[in-house]
């Protein structure tokens, strides 16, 4: 799907249609395929600290794989964002120390967990509502992601259905693409210009 010219918010409403058609049934499945092909990954092998978001109903879910990292004994860090739009990440051992946030989105207990300050040998999954073939993403419009991912020194990978997938998104120039973009049937690799199949 080549979207390029098509405005942002009317790509956002485009691809929420879509997500609100999945059946239960439908995007359980492909969530579950989805955190596998993560959790097979290199990057997610390779990593030290994992930085996931803690996904609403109409996101990927990500339930499956924060509770893998943690019992992999990997550094699971989480988002808080306050109201101008600014992210920082705590580390939690436990989901007990999540809980309701801004816009209703669970997060970090501050009282409770340590502020991230290392980014070293972190791969953070970045969410989307549709991500290109190069990287680039749709976000949800907060910019939350944009201004954190400009200090990020990790890898960037996004999980997204392929029925979200576009061959061209527009972009802007604080708009930072991912490393790789996993669905349940592809990886598509930016570094390397490339794509596996699988």
């Amino acid at each position: 799907m080549l979207l390029k010219n098509v405005e942002k918010h009317e790509l956002r409403a485009h691809f929420k249609r879509i997500r609100a058609k999945l059946e239960k049934s439908n995007k359980e499945e492909l969530d579950l395929k989805l955190a596998e092909r993560f959790l097979t990954s290199e990057q997610y092998i390779g990593c030290r600290v994992l930085f996931a978001y803690v996904s609403t109903p109409i996101e990927v879910d990500t339930s499956v794989i924060i509770s893998s990292a943690l019992a992999d004994g990997k550094k699971v860090a989480v988002p808080k964002c306050d109201r101008d739009g600014n992210m920082e990440f705590y580390y939690i051992t436990e989901l007990s120390q999540l809980k309701k946030g801004m816009f209703s989105i669970m997060e970090p207990d501050v009282e409770r967990c340590n502020k991230v300050k290392n980014y070293d040998n972190a791969v953070c999954l970045v969410p989307a509502l549709s991500y290109d073939k190069s990287g680039s993403r749709l976000g949800f419009g907060k910019g939350c992601y944009d201004r954190f991912l400009s200090d990020f020194s990790g890898k960037k990978v996004g999980l997204i259905y392929e029925c979200c997938m576009c061959d061209a998104l527009p972009t802007e120039s604080h708009d930072l693409p991912v490393d790789t973009v996993i669905t349940e049937k592809e990886i598509y690799s930016s570094n390397k210009n490339s794509q596996a199949k699988g």
